[in-house]
């Protein structure tokens, strides 16, 4: 109107009026709202307003656990099938003792061997040298191809299958009648790391003897020239009597062979050798090297925690990331809720992870034992649960487990080793593992870190930690825990097996690495495959599910204890730990034949290299350098690390070039009084502004 001076009042059409304030809101939505996923329209009352969308649920708690599960994802290369293993629970009475000539071998008259071995199962990989792409579920053009000799009624040979989640049998031959050699497919993309199994066998005969000799095992010694029995499993048994896992074996024996090591020529491998017997007739058994524990045997037990209301409301799971294959590595954080954001931030973490080596699923079995007590009902649990925040990662290897290595992940190295490297694309467990570790240190102290382990080549259960030799004041304080650990489980751990020495072997370990980063009490917590040879009931007898779940709780009371606000107990346990270390070297300086010296603290001796013999139980030499990935990947990160060292130089030379104006503007700042030769004041310079 003032436009035009036309007095009378404009008409507007509601409907364009309506499609205006349309386009004008659908412009301010694109402007602000559009570059982000987590605003949506939601109705409120009449209106609609933008608010945050709901968290995804990363599990479901449907009542059908089966049709919301994850399925592992397998390298395209590897043959699998759809048919998943299931065991029951069951737990040997009484328990199993070690092996014994004299009372578990039998009468048994040895097959006249064939002169031409038969090949009855073969199970090969593809020719991929390193990875390159996953699946879900067998592959129409490889895996169903018949790898398996199947006989017919009248035939007496086993049938061989372990294509399915830990399995790893390479090639069967029949050797006689009843005897078989069975070789393992080496760690994925690797030639060595031979020493888990898990295969399947079918077409028994009751009360028939059979021997299996497994060709192709890398280490030079095992448990099972020591009383190590593997285990053994029959669904007939355990579908008539309910009877699961059992030690099973006789003429067990371990040794080396003519079979040339696929890398290293001059050196041969060793053989691991037993008889058995079956019960039953047409039965499915199983043999293992250690009780299994597969990632889907994980994914089953997270959902059902997450399906329990009790136990989600304190513990919250997450993924911290994806794996080479597409595989979750999930992340629990388990923790009363606070009532007040100090009080939450007060509490210190305990940082807990399992099974960065695929082939130890006795680390799995004791992360089991300690999840079941830290989520239980229990006034300690619940104490435990008030004061500390866990971070907990059951499986660090999923890719390994699934396809049943021993060592390795699909980027063919330890990740054990690699806990420094920077390559987040190889190593994407262990380099967001060590980031969230990072992360969690700037907001609250992290009072212990533990990674769980197993051993092939000693007994009992025991602990490698740090030394903190640089700090008088914290001298023995890393073997506090170790030592309430030896005092709260008897018979099962030995104080006497750990050592607290940085090898420079291990730099690349997860246990240094956090150490080096600021926290005390830094370990790596190792249990056997075999049993205890410790004063104790259990002493003479194997390891059983049960025992290792066992070991979790037993860690959990041993946190509880540490933490007691009585001073007096720590200075014993200082007290004795002093005194234990002061006989040790005593009993080092008689077997040397040195004489004890006078007017000296025995404790002020170094003597690490004499006291401790730590071999970790593993040979990963041949872990070290670059990954085995893709090559355009690793040019790629090859490319990213060199752009990264030119923008370091270029920061160094920039602040150099800074560093030396600031100390030219310096210099002429400070102006002599006067001309020690003229004595005259001496003239200011032409750019002062004075």
């Amino acid at each position: 109107e003032a436009a035009g001076g036309d007095d009378r009042a404009l008409l507007v059409d509601p409907l364009v009026l309506q499609e205006d304030l349309a386009r004008e809101a659908q412009r301010e939505y694109d402007v602000h709202v559009a570059k982000t996923t987590q605003l949506v329209w939601k109705k409120s009352g009449d209106h609609e307003a933008l608010k945050l969308k709901e968290p995804r649920q990363l599990f479901s708690t449907a009542a059908d656990p089966v049709v919301h599960a994850v399925h592992p994802r397998w390298p395209t290369e590897v043959p699998c099938i759809n048919e998943r293993p299931r065991h029951i629970h069951y737990t040997p009475q009484p328990r199993e003792a070690f092996y014994n000539r004299k009372t578990d071998d039998f009468v048994h008259n040895p097959s006249k061997p064939y002169n031409k071995p038969k090949v009855v199962y073969t199970n090969v990989p593809g020719p991929e040298p390193y990875f390159v792409r996953s699946r879900t579920g067998p592959s129409p053009s490889r895996d169903l191809k018949t790898v398996a000799v199947t006989p017919s009624p009248e035939s007496e040979t086993l049938v061989f299958e372990s294509r399915f989640e830990c399995g790893n049998l390479q090639q069967v031959y029949k050797v006689g009648p009843y005897d078989y050699e069975l070789y393992l497919r080496p760690d994925l993309y690797t030639k060595k790391h031979t020493q888990w199994f898990y295969f399947r066998f079918q077409n028994t005969r009751a009360n028939t003897a059979y021997r299996l000799t497994i060709m192709n095992l890398l280490k030079p010694a095992s448990l099972y020239n020591e009383g190590l029995k593997p285990v053994f499993y029959s669904e007939k048994d355990a579908g008539t009597r309910g009877v699961g896992w059992v030690r099973n074996g006789a003429f067990v024996s371990y040794y080396k062979n003519s079979v040339r090591r696929p890398d290293n020529a001059d050196r041969c491998c060793h053989s691991l050798s037993w008889t058995f017997k079956v019960p039953y007739s047409n039965d499915t058994c199983y043999f293992a090297h250690c009780y299994p524990y597969s990632y889907t045997d994980l994914q089953d037990y997270l959902r059902r925690i997450a399906a329990d209301p009790v136990r989600s409301r304190f513990c919250r799971q997450r993924v911290l990331c994806q794996t080479i294959a597409g595989n979750y590595i999930h992340i629990l954080t388990i923790s009363s809720p606070s009532k007040n954001p100090i009080e939450a931030k007060d509490k210190r973490a305990i940082v807990v992870t399992a099974r960065v080596h695929p082939g130890e699923t006795n680390g799995s079995w004791m992360m089991k034992g300690f999840l079941d007590f830290i989520c239980g009902s229990s006034s300690d649990a619940k104490i435990l649960r008030d004061c500390f925040v866990f971070k907990v990662i059951p499986m660090l290897n999923p890719d390994g487990v699934v396809v049943g290595n021993y060592r390795c992940s699909l980027a063919a190295r330890d990740l054990n080793r690699n806990y420094r490297s920077n390559y987040k694309e190889a190593y994407p467990g262990i380099w967001n593992c060590r980031e969230m570790v990072k992360r969690l240190l700037k907001e609250r102290d992290i009072l212990l870190y533990c990674d769980f382990h197993g051993h092939s080549r000693k007994n009992n259960v025991f602990i490698y930690g740090c030394e903190n030799r640089g700090n008088p004041l914290l001298r023995f304080h890393e073997r506090i825990f170790p030592l309430i650990l030896d005092k709260t489980c008897c018979g099962m751990f030995q104080f006497d097996k750990c050592h607290f020495r940085c090898q420079k072997s291990k730099e690349g370990t997860g246990r240094i690495v956090m150490w080096r980063q600021g926290i005390l009490n830094s370990f790596t917590m190792e249990a056997t495959f075999c049993g205890s040879k410790v004063e104790g009931p259990a002493a003479g007898f194997h390891f059983h599910s049960d025992d290792l779940e066992s070991m979790g709780s037993h860690f959990c009371n041993a946190i509880l204890d540490y933490c007691d606000p009585n001073p007096n107990k720590v200075i014993a346990l200082l007290e004795e730990l002093a005194e234990r270390h002061r006989q040790r070297i005593l009993e080092r300086l008689a077997q040397l034949g040195r004489p004890v010296p006078v007017g000296q603290d025995l404790l002020d001796l170094d003597m690490d290299s004499d006291l401790s013999s730590d071999d970790g139980g593993s040979d990963s030499s041949g872990s070290d350098g670059d990954p085995v990935v893709q090559p355009l990947l690793l040019k790629q990160h090859m490319s990213h690390r060199a752009e990264k060292r030119k923008r370091r130089k270029a920061r160094r030379d920039q602040a150099k070039a800074k560093a030396k104006v600031k100390l030219q503007f310096e210099s002429k700042r400070h102006i002599p009084l006067s001309d020690t030769s003229t004595g005259a004041a001496p003239k200011p310079p032409a750019h002062s502004i004075l």
